[in-house]
């Protein structure tokens, strides 16, 4: 059986700040503090190797956890978070331009194939999700952790639970209604011997360690 441990990035600015984060966000002093102590919990998890999204925030978690538990790591794109439109990338939250294009994205949900621009909608969150599972479970290694984003942490749980079957009402209730801690680990169990589907949710974002 394969285990997969997913952490989520610690505290990062776009998280409590007034910006809009995009790719190169940072950690929070916070966030740096959050990363060590996951970093410490690690130290107890049967890791073979770290995957890691390739934005700032979780690389920056990353690095603390690999000098704790010195561990090969990758870098892959498949576990960015969800692709936002530029539109609105970088700019204040209460840009009321940009509050309008992501009511409209939102409105758009459920419509097969429409885009406003170069988002991510819900057909291409559900296919990299997909892609991801399969990308986790073609892998030779068993205790693999992945540092990975909030909101695309719910697509994949959503994916494990639904499978291809899942649709965009489901897939918006698990973006919208599971709440998420920074560095919360999550983790699934993969048995290609199972009956039906072979992944399985085992633990929902463990941060017991933040006290």
């Amino acid at each position: 059986m394969k285990r997969i441990y997913f952490v989520r990035h610690g505290e990062s600015e776009g998280n409590v700040g007034p910006i809009r984060q995009t790719a190169d966000t940072p950690l929070t002093e916070k966030g740096i503090s959050q990363a060590k102590v996951v970093a410490d919990r690690c130290l107890n998890i049967p890791v073979d190797i770290v995957i890691c999204s390739t934005m700032t925030r979780t690389k920056q978690t990353a690095a603390a956890i690999l000098e704790k538990i010195n561990k090969n790591v990758e870098y892959s794109d498949l576990f960015v978070e969800i692709r936002r439109s530029s539109e609105v990338l970088g700019k204040v939250k209460d840009d009321q331009e940009s509050i309008r294009i992501e009511k409209e994205i939102i409105g758009h949900f459920h419509e097969s194939g429409w885009h406003f621009s170069d988002e991510e909608n819900f057909e291409d969150l559900k296919k990299r999700a997909l892609d991801c599972l399969k990308y986790l479970s073609d892998r030779p290694q068993e205790n693999i952790l992945v540092v990975t984003h909030g909101v695309f942490l719910r697509v994949i749980t959503a994916c494990v639970m639904f499978e291809d079957k899942l649709n965009s009402y489901e897939g918006k209730k698990f973006m919208t209604s599971m709440h998420m801690e920074n560095t919360g680990i999550t983790v699934f169990n993969y048995d290609d011997k199972r009956e039906g589907n072979p992944w399985s949710l085992w633990i929902w974002n463990d941060h017991a360690h933040l006290g």
